[in-house]
């Protein structure tokens, strides 16, 4: 009977502690405290927490970062190679691409987050734990987030290649075009810029 006196005035603690406890994957990414050196995702209502990646993965969104630099300059863009979430609008699931481009007046949700739609280009680079979630549930993700370019950088396929999602209907990105790593690929517009594959190659 102690017990469970015991038990009930526990239970009446951490509700009076926690009026609201997150019910859905959404809102425990709200009400988590910053993870440094870990990325924190919600990906088709799921909680994501992994590791940043290996230096060859941060390297890679480096490169394209300084690859872009003209066209930065030029339009007056900013660019991020990893650590910025990007809420997708609708599902409001929250993605941390390995490298964002976006005005500087891009729209937030909240004060950490870039609204999807108002991003120029976003890409990720593949890696052995993240195949499924990057291959597939972000190419649906970010086409119904309306981002108008989606870059995926693949050095794990076989022959490692590129692909460019761009040209978005219905919530589905209808353009795909793919290059072994190595060959030259057009960005389209709003980016129109041609990249050099071969700063991938490691």
């Amino acid at each position: 009977m102690v017990a469970m006196v015991e038990e009930e005035h526990h239970t009446e603690s951490i509700q009076a502690s926690f009026p609201h406890l997150p019910q859905t994957a959404r809102e425990l990414f709200d009400a988590l405290p910053p993870l440094p050196g870990l990325r924190v995702e919600v990906v088709e209502g799921n909680l994501l927490v992994s590791p940043m990646g290996s230096p060859e993965h941060t390297w890679m969104a480096v490169d394209l970062h300084d690859a872009l630099s003209p066209v930065r300059r030029e339009r007056g863009w900013r660019g991020a190679p990893g650590g910025l979430n990007i809420c997708i609008e609708g599902p409001r699931d929250s993605l941390v691409p390995d490298y964002v481009l976006a005005p500087p007046d891009c729209p937030r949700w909240g004060a950490g987050e870039l609204l999807s739609s108002g991003v120029v280009m976003v890409a990720e680079v593949v890696s052995p734990g993240s195949v499924h979630t990057d291959r597939e549930e972000k190419v649906r993700l970010y086409a119904v987030g309306q981002v108008p370019i989606y870059l995926s950088i693949d050095p794990i396929s076989k022959p490692p290649a590129v692909t460019v999602f761009s040209d978005i209907k219905d919530d589905t990105y209808r353009t795909i075009f793919k290059v072994d790593m190595g060959t030259p690929i057009k960005l389209p517009a709003p980016v129109d810029f041609e990249l050099d594959t071969s700063i991938f190659k490691v």
